[in-house]
């Protein structure tokens, strides 16, 4: 692997450098729930043309003042949001952070824009786009435009579900760490370069 992204990756998916991302919350609305934990795959391609992951980034967060807290999504995730040993910081220091580093890793790819990849996407990008908007902060990811791995999935292994999905691409999944959002990133990360890597040994798709 050479010690730089191969610029190829910017022809891959039209200028768009993809973003494996996660994120754990307290409830299903944007807006009023909050955000507890965000996680970031980015990922590099090799000199035959394939991808692979490369460098994952996660925050713990603190629910903004007035977000609402979900006892059921809270008992489903098993977060506790003001547990000391969290070491959860503020959304707007956690994002900028994120996106600084996001920001470098697309321009060594020679790419214009990130895109937010996800399992079920627009649930994360929603998420993404309410804290940026309540923190001011310039959102990185393309607003609409997202690579969705439960679509992709369904498509190339006929199922939706990750767990299920990455069984059947013979990729591991240990639920007892689901519903960690560096995990589950990690996981989908993994899944989102099998599905891109089988297609180019299909014959889908050639560098140019």
């Amino acid at each position: 692997m050479n010690e730089t992204i191969n610029p190829s990756l910017a022809n891959r998916f039209r200028g768009y450098f993809p973003v494996i991302i996660d994120v754990e919350t307290a409830g299903f609305d944007a807006k009023s729930h909050a955000l507890l934990e965000v996680a970031a795959v980015t990922v590099e391609m090799n000199e035959h043309g394939f991808i692979q992951p490369k460098l994952a980034s996660f925050y713990a967060t603190l629910p903004f003042e007035g977000a609402k807290l979900d006892p059921a999504s809270l008992a489903f995730t098993g977060i506790i949001p003001d547990h000391p040993f969290r070491m959860a910081i503020d959304e707007k220091k956690a994002l900028t952070e994120l996106f600084s580093i996001l920001k470098k890793e697309m321009k060594l790819a020679r790419c214009k824009r990130c895109v937010l990849v996800g399992h079920n996407a627009a649930f994360d990008l929603s998420f993404i786009a309410a804290a940026c908007e309540r923190n001011h902060i310039k959102n990185v990811f393309h607003p609409f435009t997202t690579f969705d791995t439960a679509a992709l999935s369904a498509l190339a292994l006929g199922e939706t579900v990750l767990a299920t999905a990455l069984g059947r691409a013979k990729l591991a999944f240990d639920n007892k760490q689901a519903h960690s959002a560096l995990y589950d990133a990690e996981r989908t990360a993994e899944l989102f370069c099998f599905i891109v890597n089988r297609w180019k040994e299909l014959g889908g798709w050639e560098q140019e």
